[in-house]
């Protein structure tokens, strides 16, 4: 979670930042969460570290987060809205965009996603009320020119044919969004930095996002996806139709009981050849594979198998696929990283391939 300069902190760093925080933390009378916990050990090691520049993201909503203790940030920037974590941020997309944008603060610049007018007409209120500046991408000048499994060339903002080695069409307003927010940047006054055109191609063609659409292996096809919420399993969804045409799917899948299953995983059928459901590893949050395997027989007319562990899921799915077949595991979070590094080994690949 915590990197300075693409470094991850170390295990010994880390203890000893803990062993500091954690007397003090048992002292408190209101006791902080883990991720508050957390928040004050990365606020720690970026001081220390004497870091120029942060990147801090919000752990859920904005408003009430723990990283929303800092001051007036250079850039505030709040990515897509969907219907997540509804039962702290809300149930409807105002409601869930007021959260997040308790990250704009009094004079700040905020760079939004944009495109669902119930969510903007919030953050122009709220920036208004703030005396924000609020910025939007131009997706006008945003324009596909290659996709496929290795990543995808597009065009935005004057650039031409910047290479961006992620999949899926939202990666591109993703993109979007942060050369949006690197030009406003670049033109704030007094910013004591500047981001060339040089470095964000270079930026842009180093870019890694594991576990969103992330090709482990070709033949067979083994993609992870950490989609979860019905917003995210829609784009994944159209996004493989599109890629792979009329081939059928073996999905394995894992998901949270406190998720929007039903409308997640429905969405996967059309294209499923079938589906091999397991148990991820929060055990308080997880539901049972056998569970999700019985729902799943009530969605749709296909098989489904369910497996007692990741490493027999990830057997069965390799198994059912066969070399020419497309294997893709979805459903959560806490899949991506066992599921990555078990697929991995049962194919034979170095671990960081």
């Amino acid at each position: 979670r915590f990197q300075v300069n693409g470094q991850n902190i170390s295990n010994e760093k880390l203890a000893e930042l803990t062993g500091r925080v954690i007397p003090l933390a048992e002292q408190m009378e209101d006791a902080p969460t883990e991720f508050e916990i957390m928040t004050a050990l990365a606020m720690m090691y970026f001081l220390e570290e004497k870091c120029d520049i942060v990147v801090l993201e919000v752990g859920m909503g904005g408003e009430l987060d723990s990283t929303n203790v800092i001051p007036v940030p250079d850039m505030a920037v709040i990515t897509r809205i969907g219907l997540d974590h509804t039962a702290q941020l809300g149930e409807t997309i105002p409601e869930i965009a007021a959260a997040k944008a308790g990250i704009i603060k009094e004079g700040g610049d905020v760079v939004i996603y944009g495109q669902d007018p119930e969510a903007e007409a919030v953050f122009e209120r709220i920036a208004e009320e703030k005396h924000a500046h609020l910025i939007r991408p131009d997706y006008d000048t945003l324009n596909p020119v290659i996709q496929d499994f290795s990543g995808q060339i597009f065009d935005y903002l004057g650039f031409q044919n910047l290479k961006l080695p992620l999949i899926g069409s939202y990666q591109l307003h993703n993109a979007a969004l942060a050369l949006t927010a690197i030009r406003a940047l670049n033109r704030k006054e007094g910013c004591p930095w500047f981001i060339g055109d040089e470095a964000i191609r270079r930026g842009l063609a180093k870019t890694r996002w594991g576990g969103r659409l992330e090709m482990i292996s070709e033949h067979p096809l083994v993609l992870v996806d950490g989609s979860h919420n019905p917003q995210g399993i829609r784009a994944t969804a159209a996004d493989l139709k599109e890629l792979l045409e009329n081939r059928k799917i073996v999905y394995l899948t894992a998901v949270c009981a406190d998720k929007d299953v039903k409308n997640g995983l429905q969405l996967l059928i059309p294209n499923a050849q079938e589906f091999v459901t397991v148990t991820h590893g929060n055990a308080r949050r997880a539901m049972p594979a056998a569970e999700l395997a019985a729902l799943l027989r009530e969605m749709g007319d296909m098989p489904v198998t369910t497996a007692d562990s990741i490493e027999e899921g990830c057997r069965l799915a390799l198994e059912k696929a066969g070399r020419g077949g497309v294997v893709c595991t979805i459903g959560s979070l806490y899949l991506v990283g066992d599921a990555t590094r078990t697929m991995r080994r049962l194919l034979g690949l170095p671990e960081n391939s």
